[in-house]
């Protein structure tokens, strides 16, 4: 049975679908979507459009709709306002209406190009995520943040822009690479530290995390489930991070600055974000929020699920925190840094004196 998981905004509440051989039903759902015009522009990179393309642009066929598709490079490195200005190009040649739809097949990188061409096209049209990677279905697909890279930092141009509707289809996870995989399970156990104690449980108990054919069907439907509900809630709560939402960035903020300072190539974003966790951890400890038994257990959940646990050497910490200031969360010159209290709580605070920030950079990096 599909599992409908609603996102209960007030000016648009959507749904997340989840469902096995959901993509066969992509026309249908959005036919079922209000105030939906006929044209629709599927954006993809090469791989999953290879793997995907066929069944997405059938199914939107069959359910009436006009379609054209937009191929971009895949990469982090691509997600820049260049190739954002191929979107719209492939907007222009389809003839898209304020009423027309821009579907993002892909995973994270795809489905924040696509989300932002389609809040700046024509000031704003409408958008469905349809996420391939673990990542995007438990994450980035939801909550309506868009943006691309600036050469310095990541995600500082963006909008904020939500989609009609989330279709997951948990068997397309059977073509993603296992790195990718574990990319995706950095931002599940992120969901653990910060809201959900029991889905932390949950992965402890797994014998092995670290590729898709380790965790069962039930263990998955458990992940993709409790992880979607926990960003619907507080997406829901705050959906444009004046406060709440912010949480949903813990381990992001060292994590960002490792992937910008890597050029989006050695390090891809899950794996920032395993690291940015256990630096978070490590300052929580030394700011006696959180015990060492806490920081003991994401560390060992972390190794489980095949996540680097440190800064890659080469990476300079005065870069690090040159990087940090630049980052788009700062408040009046200081970082904040969501930090755990408990397994399932977390606090934001920008009281991180800057010595015991480089004590737990120097701590987290790789010998």
């Amino acid at each position: 049975m599909p599992s409908v998981i609603p996102v209960s905004l007030p000016d648009q509440a959507y749904d997340i679908a989840i469902a096995p051989s959901h993509l066969d039903q992509l026309g249908d759902q959005m036919r079922q979507l209000a105030k939906l015009g006929s044209q629709v522009l599927v954006v993809s990179n090469p791989t999953i459009f290879r793997h995907y393309g066929d069944r997405t642009i059938t199914a939107l066929k069959a359910a009436g709709f006009e379609t054209g598709s937009c191929i971009l490079p895949a990469g982090e490195r691509y997600k820049t306002p260049a190739t954002i200005q191929k979107i719209y190009d492939a907007a222009l040649d389809l003839r898209l209406e304020r009423t027309s739809t821009i579907v993002a097949l892909g995973g994270g990188v795809i489905g924040d190009m696509a989300g932002f061409a389609a809040a700046t096209w024509l000031r704003g049209i409408n958008v469905v995520q349809v996420p391939t990677s673990l990542l995007a279905m438990v994450d980035s697909a939801i909550g309506g943040k868009t943006g691309v890279n600036h050469p310095r930092g990541k995600n500082l141009i963006g909008a904020f822009h939500q989609p009609r509707l989330v279709l997951i289809d948990p068997d397309v996870l059977k073509t993603l690479p296992a790195r990718e995989f574990r990319a995706g399970m950095a931002e599940v156990i992120k969901y653990g530290v910060i809201w959900d104690a029991e889905l932390f449980e949950h992965l402890e108990v797994a014998k092995r995390l670290s590729q898709l054919s380790y965790v069962s069907s039930d263990l998955l439907q458990d992940i993709l489930t409790r992880s979607c509900q926990a960003k619907a809630h507080v997406v829901s709560k705050d959906e444009k991070e004046a406060g709440l939402r912010a949480i949903l960035n813990y381990g992001h903020t060292i994590g960002h600055a490792i992937e910008s300072l890597t050029g989006y190539r050695s390090v891809n974003h899950g794996e920032a974000v395993a690291i940015g966790m256990v630096a978070a951890g490590q300052l929580a400890v030394a700011l006696d929020l959180w015990t060492e038994t806490c920081a003991e257990r994401q560390l060992t959940l972390i190794a489980k699920a095949g996540l680097p646990t440190q800064i890659p050497t080469g990476i300079e910490l005065d870069a690090i925190v040159a990087t940090l200031k630049l980052d788009k969360k700062v408040q009046a010159g200081q970082v904040r840094f969501v930090l755990p209290t408990d397994i399932g709580t977390v606090t934001i605070t920008d009281q991180v004196d800057s010595q015991v920030l480089r004590q737990v950079l120097e701590r987290v990096t790789a010998a």
